[in-house]
C-alpha cells in the first residue's frame, strides 16, 4: 500500500489522549484561574456542542416516535447544568425535551440555567417512572447528564443509584454526556449503564478507551497551549465543526 508523500505516516500520529480524573480537574482549573474562562462560558460551550452531538446521532427524521422527544435526566453538579443547556439548544433544534432534575443546586449559576429552561416552555418531572415501559414509550431517548468526572462515586445515593437502575433497564438509546453516570472516570465498567452514544468534552476520559458506541469529542475550544501542555493530541475537526466523531 502506497502513501502519498503528503499524508501524514499513521506511524508518527501520536494517539489521543485519555484524561485521568486529576487530569481533568487540573485542566479545568486552568481553564477557570489561568485564561480566565468563565463557569457559565465553558458549561454553555459543552451543552451546546453536546446537542449538537445529539443532532447528528438523532437526527429529527430518524426518530421512531410521532413526537420529538427526548428526556434529559440532570445530576445536581456541572453535569447537569451541562443537560440543562444541551435541553435548551435541543428546543432550539425543534426536539421536545423534557427534564428530570430531582436535587436542584443551590448554585446561582446553575439556577440561571434552569430559569432558562423554564422560559423556554420545557417540561420538568416531578418524578422518574419506575415503570421503563413508560419512559420507552413516551420518548426516542435518554440524555444521560447526571454524574460527571468530579462526582465520587462513593457518595451516589438516591435518587441516582435508582435512576441508573432504571436507566440499565430502558430499550430507548442513552446518551452520556462526559462519561457514562456511575462508572468510574478512570476505567470502563461492565455492570454499568451501556450508552449507545458518549459525548466526551475537551478529551475522552480513561474509562471511555473500548468504548464501542458512538463516540463524540467536543474539545475544539481548547486553547492550543492547552493543548500541548498536556499532550491531548487532539483529532483534525473538519471545517468549522465544534465536535468530531471518533
Amino acid at each position: 500500500m502506497n502513501h502519498s508523500s503528503n499524508e501524514p505516516d499513521p506511524e508518527t500520529i501520536e494517539p489521543l489522549r485519555y484524561l485521568s480524573k486529576t487530569e481533568v480537574s487540573a485542566i479545568e482549573t486552568e481553564l477557570l484561574m489561568d485564561y480566565r474562562f468563565g463557569q457559565q462560558q465553558l458549561i454553555e460551550i459543552w451543552g451546546h456542542a453536546c446537542a449538537i452531538a445529539i443532532t447528528k446521532a438523532f437526527p429529527l427524521s430518524s426518530l421512531n416516535k410521532k413526537q420529538p422527544t427526548v428526556l434529559v435526566i440532570c445530576g445536581p453538579e456541572q453535569n447537569g447544568s451541562i443537560g440543562l443547556v444541551c435541553a435548551r439548544h435541543l428546543r432550539i433544534f425543534e426536539y421536545e425535551p423534557t427534564i428530570f432534575y430531582p436535587k436542584r443546586s443551590a448554585h446561582g449559576l446553575h439556577q440561571d440555567f434552569t430559569i432558562q429552561c423554564e422560559k423556554m416552555d420545557i417540561p420538568f418531572l416531578s418524578y422518574l417512572p419506575t415503570e421503563v415501559q413508560l419512559i420507552n414509550d413516551a420518548y426516542n431517548l435518554v440524555i444521560d447528564a447526571i454524574l460527571g468526572p468530579e462526582t465520587n462515586l462513593q457518595d451516589v445515593k438516591e435518587p441516582y443509584s435508582g435512576i441508573l437502575i432504571t436507566l440499565k433497564q430502558v430499550k430507548v438509546p442513552v446518551a452520556s454526556v462526559d462519561m457514562p453516570s456511575g462508572w468510574d472516570v478512570e476505567e470502563p465498567s461492565n455492570d454499568g449503564i451501556k450508552p449507545e452514544v458518549l459525548i466526551s468534552l475537551m478529551a475522552p476520559k480513561k474509562c471511555a478507551t473500548n468504548f464501542s458506541g458512538k463516540h463524540f469529542l467536543a474539545g475544539r475550544f481548547l486553547p492550543y497551549d492547552i493543548q500541548k501542555k498536556y499532550e491531548l493530541n487532539l483529532p483534525e475537526f473538519p471545517g468549522t465543526e465544534c465536535l468530531i466523531e471518533l
